[in-house]
């Protein structure tokens, strides 16, 4: 009979006692492969692990210019063992700013900071990325900071906002202009040179931001879209803004790099966008070729939402949209531990993880993570290396 003491284990092992009996016990230990640090391509690009560093604004820049503050963020979360490095979003011109102090890239003076970023981004190992949007009606917005309220053109803000309809997005609120058949489409050939620049710059992967109310998601949501000509009214009204957005991005984006998009699933509002539109649109997407990720985002388009926090709750809308369309999907919001990052991967729920609050607190989450789930071959960074005592 096997001694239970002198059973070897191994940090991290778990004793697995069958009905067999003590002789019958054996050890089970991680895979050393797990899922989180796999490699995964999209087009011509393959990055080294399933992480992504969710877009999420700085609110540091001035006049759309980033700086660094910027560098440092973005450098920082590449050394630190992510495998996506995206930068939060950039706009496509000076109204389409959420705030006074969110990037822009309405001219190649904003492309050749950026460039920088994404040079150093890709010389630490990472994918670099940019989010390219237009915040509509949710523009000319003070910082968290300060409130995020409104702001008055004497306090720094703007008047000319935009959106699908003139609605406002909440009381107090100013009431946006509805985007007239030749807004459309100036603001369509604005995304195409802000993308032009974004593969000038040398970035290697592009996301839409089609969710949280902002531009795209005001035409997509029956809530912000009382529009009666062809784009709005139908499911199909609403959302050929979006299609017509990834056309221009296409005619610009090089057919070997890969395209996400950034959805609200769901509105969170009855009578609102919701995850049975979403699937629908994935399909269609997924049958069009164009976009190779869904980001599985939710809500921001209404003040009324009932969302339901708790770790990984949107984790489900990714699995949804990929299990029931096909396309690949990101699960993001509240993601903060390896062991719950693998779990999504591993049962098949997302085939990225995007993270943000847990990559703002420790920008070498991804390596502390491959010590905590015993992943092989991941490699501090030189610099770094005297500092890997787990």
């Amino acid at each position: 009979m096997t001694d239970h003491a002198s059973t070897p284990t191994e940090p991290g092992a778990v004793i697995d006692s069958r009905s067999g009996g003590e002789d019958e016990r054996r050890i089970l230990r991680r895979d050393p492969d797990p899922h989180l640090f796999r490699p995964v391509q999209f087009r011509s690009v393959k990055a080294r692990n399933r992480i992504m560093l969710s877009p999420m604004c700085q609110y540091s820049g001035d006049d759309g210019f980033s700086n660094d503050w910027h560098f440092m963020h973005l450098g920082a979360r590449a050394a630190g063992g992510a495998g996506w490095v995206f930068t939060e979003a950039v706009h496509i011109e000076p109204r389409g700013r959420i705030t006074p102090h969110c990037l822009g890239l309405w001219n190649d003076e904003q492309r050749d900071r950026l460039a920088r970023i994404a040079t150093f981004v890709e010389a630490q190992g990472a994918v670099p990325g940019i989010q390219l949007g237009h915040a509509g009606r949710k523009a000319s917005v003070g910082r968290p900071w300060e409130g995020a309220r409104p702001l008055t053109p004497a306090e720094g803000g703007w008047a000319d906002l935009v959106s699908a309809s003139p609605l406002p997005y909440a009381r107090g609120w100013a009431t946006p202009e509805a985007m007239s058949l030749d807004r459309i489409g100036e603001s369509l050939a604005d995304l195409g040179a802000s993308v032009r620049r974004a593969r000038e710059a040398g970035f290697k992967a592009l996301e839409l931001h089609g969710a949280h109310g902002y531009l795209i998601h005001q035409f997509l949501s029956p809530l912000s879209n009382r529009r009666d000509d062809a784009y709005g009214g139908s499911f199909e009204g609403r959302i050929r803004f979006l299609l017509e957005s990834i056309e221009a991005t296409r005619a610009e984006w090089p057919e070997e790099l890969p395209l996400f998009l950034r959805i609200s699933c769901t509105d969170w509002v009855e009578g609102g966008w919701d995850l049975v539109q979403t699937v629908r649109l994935a399909s269609l997407l997924k049958e069009r070729g164009q976009v190779d990720l869904i980001d599985c985002s939710s809500g921001g388009n209404d003040p009324r939402q009932a969302i339901p926090i708790h770790p990984g709750y949107q984790v489900p809308l990714a699995q949804a949209v990929r299990a029931r369309s096909g396309i690949a999907t990101g699960a993001v919001c509240l993601i903060h531990s390896p062991d719950l990052a693998e779990s999504v991967l591993a049962n098949g729920q997302a085939d990225l993880v995007i993270l943000g609050r847990a990559l703002l607190a420790d920008p070498v989450w991804p390596l502390r993570a491959a010590e905590a789930l015993k992943a092989r071959n991941v490699a501090w960074p030189r610099q770094y290396e005297r500092s890997n005592i787990f």
